[in-house]
């Protein structure tokens, strides 16, 4: 199962940050087991936001260069306040470092302009043609749905960024 937590881009500069948002909805399914009495959005579904979002800027940023971008790992991840039904969450990521095959990125997320997490993000990135020549061949169909899904959350993005 995939689903996106990232439901817009504010705000995007390739090579260095984005801002984006998560407004949490009660209807979100994972809140009916996750403390039903007191929903909040589990902790790791918000640091998956910020990876969300970072991977949103690696792939803009290199044009789409990898399929994959994952999260590889974290390092001085601190939680705050929780984030409940109705509010928002403003996910914001820069780039710190950039190689072939990883960037590592500093991520906020805040909830009414107070910070709720932070955390430094390690990403990989690859395409599927490095794992086996046989699944290379699913490298452009995976690229052609990202960007049809970048457009979806990027609502004012610039046209150079149409046809990358």
């Amino acid at each position: 199962m995939y689903f996106s937590l990232i439901d817009k881009i504010d705000e995007l500069i390739p090579g260095e940050s984005i801002v984006a948002t998560k407004s949490l909805a009660m209807s979100e399914e994972y809140l009916r087991d996750h403390f039903p009495k007191f929903p909040v959005m589990p902790g790791v579904l918000t640091l998956e936001a910020m990876t969300q979002a970072s991977a949103w800027l690696i792939r803009v940023t290199e044009k789409f260069a990898h399929s994959i971008v994952v999260l590889k790992e974290t390092k001085n991840v601190k939680f705050g306040k929780f984030l409940r039904p109705g509010q928002t969450l403003v996910v914001t990521c820069k780039i710190v470092s950039d190689s072939e095959n990883e960037t590592v990125l500093k991520a906020t997320g805040a909830i009414e302009n107070e910070v709720h997490i932070r955390a430094q993000l390690t990403l990989a990135k690859y395409n599927l043609t490095s794992v086996s020549e046989n699944q290379g061949r699913f490298d452009p169909k995976l690229i052609k749905k990202l960007k049809s899904e970048l457009a979806l959350l990027w609502s004012n993005m610039p046209e150079e960024f149409i046809d990358c």
